[in-house]
C-alpha cells in the first residue's frame, strides 16, 4: 500500500489579506464562523485517508499552533499527526524559509522518519473539496512520477496562473507562468480527449493549482538544488526529466488570499446552493469542537445569513452575512453584506460596567448600529449609533486606524475599539 505523507504550505506573510494577516498567518484566518482555513487542506486529507500532515509555516504561527493543538488530536492507534513545522535554525540551515520549494527542502530530515512513498502538497489558503485518494489513484495508475491538480480556466483568467500544455493522454509538456493577455496561446488549448464532459464553454485552459503528488524519490532529486519556488522553477525543469501528468479537477476551487476573494467566497456559503458545502456528512470540515451554548435570536429577522454557536442576537436585522461564534448584536442594528469573526471570549457583567465608565463599548456590535459590506475581525468593540459602509464617498483603500478599506470592503482589525456614532 503507498504510504502518503501530506505537506500543507502555510505560505508567506500574507500581505493580500492584510490585515487579516496582522496578527496571524494565513492558514489561522477565520473562515465561515466558526473554522480556520487551514481545515479546508487538513479536512481533504483526513477524508481521503490521508493521515500523517506536516503544516509549513514562519509567520504570525502562534495563533495557528493553538488552533492545531485544539483541533486536531489522533488516537495512538490510527498512528495519524497534523504537525507544525516552523521554520527553525540548525547547523545545516539558519535563514528562513526562501520560498515553497526551498520550506519542504529544509525538512526533508522530519519527512524521511515517516518513510513515504508519495508526497502531496498543497496550499493553505485554498478552498474546495477533492478526493485525493482518487487523485493519488490516477497518479500511481498513469505511471507518473508527478501529477499536477489543474482546473479548467478562461483565456482571461489565465493571466493570473501556471498554464499546463497537456497531449491526449494528459501528460504535461510544456508550462507557462502567467502569459500576458496579448500573448497567443491558441495551441496550448485543451484537448478534446482532455475534456471534462460537460465542462463550462469558454474554461480552454489547464491552470495549476498548486496542489502536486511527487514519488518520493522523485520530489528528493527535484529539489537537489536551490531553486526556492515549485511553481516558477522546480516544475518547468522537472517536465524533461519526469513524466508530469495533469488531473483535471472539475469542480469548486477558489483562491482566498485576497480580501476580495476572501469576503466574496465567505458570503456565497449564505446562498442557497453555496459553491462550498459545508453540509455535506460524507466529507466534513473539521475545525476547533467548543463546548458553546446554542446560539440565542431575540425578536431578530435574518434572511440569507447563518449564525455559529453561542451567539446573541436582539432585534437585529441581518442579510446576506456571516455572523461568528460568540457575536452579540444588539437592538435595532442593521447588518447588510457583513462577516463578523464573533469573539474569542465573553465579558464578564463585570467587565461590562467597567468599560461602560471608561467609555468603552462591550465586545460585539452596539444598538442602533448600521454596517454594511464589511468584515469585522475577532473581539472588535463596535459602539452604538455608528453607520460603516453607507458614506456616500467609502474610504480610500488602506489603512485608516482602527479599520482598513480594500476594494470597497471595510475591515474592522481584531481588538479594534470604534466609539459610540462613529461613521466610517
Amino acid at each position: 500500500m503507498p504510504k502518503v505523507l501530506s505537506i500543507i504550505l502555510g505560505g508567506g506573510k500574507g500581505t493580500r489579506l492584510y490585515p487579516l494577516t496582522k496578527e496571524r498567518s494565513k492558514p489561522a484566518v477565520p473562515f465561515g464562523g466558526k473554522h480556520r482555513i487551514v481545515d479546508i487542506p487538513i479536512s481533504n486529507c483526513i477524508n481521503s485517508g490521508f493521515k500523517q500532515i506536516y503544516l509549513l509555516t514562519q509567520f504570525n504561527s502562534a495563533s495557528l499552533h493553538m488552533h492545531i493543538a485544539n483541533a486536531y488530536s489522533f488516537d495512538r492507534f490510527s498512528k495519524g499527526f497534523v504537525e507544525i513545522l516552523a521554520a527553525e535554525q540548525t547547523l545545516e540551515h539558519s535563514g528562513w524559509y526562501e520560498g515553497t520549494a526551498d520550506a519542504v527542502r529544509k525538512n526533508f530530515v522530519h519527512f524521511k522518519t515517516q518513510q513515504p512513498t508519495h508526497y502531496i502538497i498543497l496550499s493553505g489558503d485554498q478552498l474546495y473539496q477533492m478526493d485525493l485518494a482518487a487523485f493519488l489513484d490516477s497518479h500511481i495508475k498513469s505511471g507518473a512520477q508527478i501529477s499536477i491538480a489543474t482546473t479548467a480556466v478562461t483565456r482571461q483568467d489565465a493571466t493570473g496562473f501556471g498554464i499546463m500544455k497537456v497531449d491526449s493522454k494528459n501528460t504535461i509538456t510544456a508550462f507557462m507562468e502567467k502569459p500576458a493577455a496579448d500573448k497567443d496561446i491558441s495551441d496550448w488549448i485543451i484537448p478534446d480527449e482532455s475534456r471534462t464532459p460537460g465542462a463550462t464553454a469558454g474554461k480552454d485552459y489547464l491552470a495549476s493549482m498548486g496542489i502536486y503528488i511527487f514519488d518520493a524519490d522523485v520530489l528528493e532529486e527535484a529539489l537537489n538544488n536551490d531553486h526556492t519556488d515549485f511553481g516558477k522553477e522546480i516544475i518547468p525543469e522537472t517536465l524533461s526529466k519526469y513524466k508530469v501528468q495533469s488531473y483535471i479537477y472539475d469542480g469548486y476551487w477558489e483562491d482566498i488570499g485576497t480580501i476580495r476573494s476572501f469576503y466574496e467566497a465567505t458570503l456565497d456559503l449564505t446562498t442557497i446552493k453555496p459553491h462550498f458545502n459545508f453540509y455535506d456528512e460524507t466529507h466534513p470540515i473539521y475545525t476547533h469542537i467548543r463546548n458553546l451554548p446554542s446560539s440565542k435570536l431575540n425578536m431578530a429577522t435574518m434572511n440569507r445569513a447563518t449564525a455559529c454557536e453561542g451567539c446573541v442576537i436582539t432585534e437585529a436585522t441581518i442579510t446576506d452575512s456571516v455572523i461568528g461564534i460568540r457575536s452579540i448584536i444588539e437592538k435595532n442594528t442593521q447588518l447588510v453584506g457583513v462577516i463578523s469573526m464573533g469573539a474569542d471570549y465573553y465579558e464578564t457583567e463585570e467587565e461590562k460596567a467597567n468599560n461602560l465608565k471608561k467609555g468603552i463599548p462591550n465586545i460585539g456590535i452596539g444598538e442602533n448600529t448600521r454596517i454594511r459590506k464589511a468584515i469585522i475581525d475577532k473581539n472588535a468593540r463596535i459602539g452604538n449609533n455608528c453607520s460603516i459602509g453607507y458614506s456616500p464617498k467609502p474610504p480610500a483603500d488602506g489603512d485608516h486606524g482602527m479599520y482598513y478599506a480594500a476594494d470597497g470592503i471595510i475591515v474592522i482589525r481584531k481588538n479594534a475599539i470604534i466609539p459610540d456614532g462613529t461613521i466610517i
